[in-house]
């Protein structure tokens, strides 16, 4: 990898994101490089729908714990299609991507089979759908401060409690809530 990719970095939406659909978004960047950028929303759960509801609806049974897990909105590309980000026990081949140390995306049905049965990997989040730029575009919304990189954290990309993680996102970079403002500003 090189140094100047943003894969394995989060992604966190600066207050004031003008994209509505990002509003204080944390996104896991799973691919970065000079033709495009995808990543998977980390914070923003579907609408009522479970973990048990998607594996039913692919025949499979899930577990008691697994049943009962949030389904994240990844963000407004391929909707229909389901993203795992998972901890590094658990590979399906070359389906399977580092993205991180210790986080790996999946995108195949081997790893919801995994999630069903008792072969699941120990830390796993699913999302329907990812964020995802084209040539220049992320470089260009970070050139006008839509985003911070943050260094990615295990607690934050896999903790079921969703409603704070784009605080701690942005308090991991020592910055309190209260010292960033909506307007854009160039040295």
């Amino acid at each position: 990898m090189s140094e100047d990719t943003l894969t394995g970095k989060l992604l966190v939406a600066m207050p004031g994101m003008s994209d509505p659909r990002f509003d204080k978004s944390v996104i896991m960047m799973c691919a970065h490089d000079s033709e495009h950028a995808m990543g998977v929303v980390i914070n923003k759960p579907k609408e009522d729908l479970t973990l048990w509801e998607v594996l039913d609806h692919l025949g499979l049974k899930a577990s008691d714990e697994a049943s009962a897990r949030l389904v994240l909105d990844g963000g407004p590309v391929r909707p229909d299609r389901g993203y795992v980000l998972h901890s590094e026990d658990f590979a399906a081949g070359e389906a399977t991507q580092d993205v991180a140390p210790g986080i790996r995306l999946t995108a195949t049905r081997d790893v919801l089979e995994a999630v069903a049965g008792d072969q699941a990997p120990t830390n796993f989040v699913l999302a329907l759908g990812c964020a995802g730029w084209g040539a220049g575009q992320l470089e260009d919304e970070l050139r006008h401060n839509a985003w911070l990189v943050v260094d990615f954290d295990d607690a934050i990309v896999f903790d079921r409690a969703l409603d704070d993680k784009w605080e701690r996102a942005i308090k991991s970079l020592g910055i309190e809530l209260s010292q960033l403002t909506e307007a854009a500003g160039n040295a």
